[in-house]
């Protein structure tokens, strides 16, 4: 029996935690990024989701690997993202296109690739953001695509309807991964006034992300669902 969980982005935050519980889980792990994730035992698709050929590339050998293995069931996690500080008055075309590339279309392409190799019992799991609903400033490229990753989970679990294979978004709040402390500037003070943001006083930590992702992996109860992950943020 070979269960295989598809994680983009595992090179180092969300996706190298979910990585790790994924294999504690007796998984065959699979990281599509640009650079090898760190945890031992993951099999490494090296590639640039920004690139279209690239992405091509990378989108067959998965299919391939995939195919010839028949598992039984398939975790696909889409959690590769890139965050630009940007704002409508700012934003050129080429910048947009390349963050809806790398976090939408690149979605796009995996899936369809993948989709029809998935069994009953597989799950198609995307990591959003609280700014999948909600927005601030300066993050004005990354908040279009997390909202649109948000109608992408909805309308998957419409045409999926009757294959046994659920989907969510993975909605988390502010994390401390490596893509949120490059965004902020490696600021103590504004990780201190973000930390205080939720009932916690705390960020979240990307393994507290990677258990909400396994289990929404194991509970297709949960098909079509907006789950946040954000220790109970402050609303303003």
């Amino acid at each position: 029996m070979t269960r295989i969980a598809i994680i983009t982005g595992a090179s180092s935050g969300i996706g190298a935690a979910a990585a790790a519980q994924f294999i504690e889980q007796n998984f065959e792990v699979m990281n599509v990024s640009r650079r090898p994730c760190p945890v031992p035992g993951v099999r490494d698709v090296c590639g640039d989701l920004s690139e279209p050929a690239a992405l091509t590339e990378l989108t067959q050998s998965l299919a391939d690997q995939v195919g010839s293995e028949q598992p039984t069931e398939v975790c696909l996690v889409h959690n590769a993202a890139l965050m630009l500080k940007d704002s409508a008055d700012n934003t050129d075309d080429a910048a947009l296109a390349r963050v809806l590339q790398i976090n939408i279309q690149a979605i796009n392409t995996l899936n369809r690739a993948l989709l029809p190799l998935m069994p009953a019992g597989s799950s198609l799991l995307l990591v959003g953001s609280t700014l999948s609903e909600k927005a601030v400033k300066g993050a004005y490229s990354y908040i279009i695509s997390k909202h649109a990753q948000l109608g992408m989970m909805r309308a998957i679990c419409q045409d999926m309807m009757g294959t046994g294979v659920h989907t969510a978004l993975i909605c988390p709040g502010f994390t401390d991964t490596e893509m949120l402390r490059n965004h902020i500037g490696h600021d103590e003070e504004i990780v201190s006034a973000i930390s205080a943001m939720n009932s916690f006083g705390r960020l979240v930590q990307p393994e507290e992300i990677a258990r909400l992702i396994v289990w929404a992996h194991g509970n297709p109860v949960i098909n079509g669902a907006v789950l946040h992950g954000n220790l109970g943020q402050v609303e303003h």
